[in-house]
């Protein structure tokens, strides 16, 4: 059964033990539909080009992890068992590689990996059509599912015991946070509906979120003429701000 992506929106959640982990945390969810999927092409080459830039304009020679809001994300993993330095989030891991050149994957991963660069912020992409059910910020019990790849075969794994994750209903979509999204609800050749999470911290504000997002739905625009677009801020604050 398709999805109603803006009713989805509605339904997303994040669980009040994550909150008091880290009261700072918001996510803006976008949901867009109509996507041009394929192989990476110019458009998301020049945006990797010019993420590569800001990045080195951004951070010049000094340590990649001390720029605020990445220092504010290894704090946070730290928080909940995980070993930054082992699996970092995953701004930082991309930001770490825009001097030798960022992963040229395809054209949607492409697009939304140079605005978590140019933005400094995690940001993933999953299919929504493969999706079931809302999404929700967790603590794990350990028990969950998670599908993925080692040695190139598919393999399932579980997450640690409290640690933070995106889940729906059939299993874990994203480990440690933003470090690593599952196999079954990744972008791929085939994606037309995608959601896109931004993750943001005390150092990153409200104002530079929505920038942040408002650069993700130009490109998608851009890229993908028609494309439908809806989104929304979730918080730990009563109302979460929809739009």
């Amino acid at each position: 059964m398709t999805l109603d992506a803006a009713k989805w929106l509605d339904s997303a959640t994040i669980d009040p033990a994550v909150l008091a982990l880290r009261p700072d945390y918001r996510a803006l969810l976008i949901t867009a539909e109509g996507l041009r999927p394929g192989p990476s092409d110019d458009f998301s080459e020049g945006m990797l080009a010019a993420a590569e830039t800001t990045a080195r304009e951004l951070l010049g020679e000094g340590p990649v992890e001390e720029h605020p809001h990445l220092a504010a994300w290894r704090e946070a993993f730290r928080a909940f068992g995980a070993k930054p330095q082992r699996t970092r989030p995953s701004a930082e891991a991309l930001l770490r590689r825009a001097a030798a050149g960022l992963p040229r994957v395809d054209r949607l991963t492409d697009i939304y990996n140079a605005i978590s660069v140019a933005h400094v912020l995690p940001l993933g992409g999953e299919d929504l059509d493969h999706y079931a059910g809302a999404a929700r910020l967790v603590r794990a019990a350990g028990d969950e599912t998670f599908e993925t790849t080692a040695g190139g075969e598919a393999v399932v794994e579980h997450p640690a015991p409290r640690e933070v994750v995106w889940r729906d209903d059939a299993g874990v979509t994203c480990r440690r946070w933003n470090w690593r999204q599952c196999t079954r609800t990744r972008l791929t050749h085939a994606t037309t509906r995608a959601m896109f999470v931004l993750d943001a911290l005390g150092p990153m504000d409200d104002a530079a979120l929505t920038t942040a997002g408002d650069a993700l739905t130009a490109a998608l625009t851009d890229a993908c003429p028609g494309v439908r677009i809806h989104s929304r801020l979730v918080t730990g604050l009563p109302q979460s701000l929809t739009g």
